[in-house]
């Protein structure tokens, strides 16, 4: 195990959490955006994007796990596997003056949900701060055994 390797899964947890939070962010701000893309000659509403997260290293056995730690070539940490558009349906919402109503006068609205916004924001919020405690802790360790040896 390297010496630096609880600053680097803190890291990546920090650096994942970081655009979790951009997502929710862009997700948030287009709550209401009915023309999100232009797609075969018609708008559509604007599609909730979600990410998602997997290890660094997905290690299945004991002896891949003590060969990596052996070799030194292991990574740890969280990684950024994609980021993907909720397939959920948009929300149908009655209102024939819109300018984007349809023929019977509904308008399709995205599929973001401001409450599950604002749960997933506060969640990957809390995330990074124990990120940053954790990280500090780390930091503070190092210091004090660097101070040992004087």
């Amino acid at each position: 195990m390297s010496l630096f390797q609880g600053m680097d899964i803190s890291g990546s947890a920090l650096t994942v959490n970081r655009l979790r939070m951009d997502i929710i962010s862009s997700n948030i701000a287009n709550a209401d955006t009915t023309r999100g893309q232009y797609v075969n000659g018609a708008w559509v509403p604007y599609r909730r994007k979600m990410v998602s997260i997997a290890p660094m290293t997905e290690k299945s056995s004991f002896q891949e796990i003590l060969q990596n730690e052996m070799d030194q070539t292991n990574q740890a940490g969280v990684k950024v596997t994609g980021i993907y558009e909720d397939p959920s349906p948009d929300r149908l919402i009655y209102d024939p003056s819109h300018p984007d109503a349809d023929a019977n006068g509904y308008v399709r609205l995205p599929n973001v949900d401001i409450l599950r916004e604002m749960v997933d924001l506060m969640n990957a919020s809390r995330s990074y701060d124990a990120n940053v405690t954790a990280l500090n802790a780390t930091k503070a360790m190092y210091m004090k055994a660097l101070e040992i040896g004087k």
